[in-house]
């Protein structure tokens, strides 16, 4: 009886996020990185964020996928429930202080708090290994073509 429980709570967070999910445009996701001040944090341009999103969750906002270790990784930046938020499930450091769930909807600007904690730590942008293997020392101006932006790059992160 408690399984059936779990299952119905478990289906309605899905109904209610799926409702309030958004998958962006390209250029209109580049917009609100740029408005949130993304666009030359820590050295790293829109392009860099646009393509780093691109490969972790096709611009979607309520993507979640499942590791092996048991741990979820949610959102747009695919942000892990072992490190940065909780999901009621994994162990987590919880070091965004915030609900994985949370990040499974349209609005954005808490994604890209947790993603500029996250950035500003030593590692950077490579925390996400789609990063580095997409987008690291590619060129990534293709990202913002069409788009209605300068692009910021800080020469050290191409090497």
């Amino acid at each position: 009886m408690q399984a059936w429980g779990t299952v119905v709570v478990t289906l309605a967070i899905l109904m209610v996020v799926t409702v309030d999910a958004k998958i962006y445009e390209r250029c209109e996701l580049a917009t609100r990185l740029e408005r949130a001040g993304l666009n030359g944090y820590k050295g790293y341009s829109v392009g860099d964020w646009l393509c780093m999103a691109h490969y972790e969750s096709g611009f979607d906002t309520a993507f979640v996928d499942h590791n092996p270790d048991g741990s979820s990784e949610y959102g747009i930046f695919q942000l892990n429930s072992a490190w940065w938020c909780d999901n009621g499930i994994t162990p987590t450091k919880n070091l965004c202080h915030m609900d994985c769930h949370d990040l499974l909807n349209r609005h954005i600007l808490d994604d890209i708090m947790c993603a500029k904690q996250i950035v500003s730590s030593q590692n950077g942008l490579s925390a996400w290994t789609s990063w580095r293997r997409h987008c690291s020392g590619h060129d990534l101006s293709e990202w913002l073509k069409g788009c209605a932006m300068q692009v910021k790059i800080d020469p050290k992160n191409y090497p």
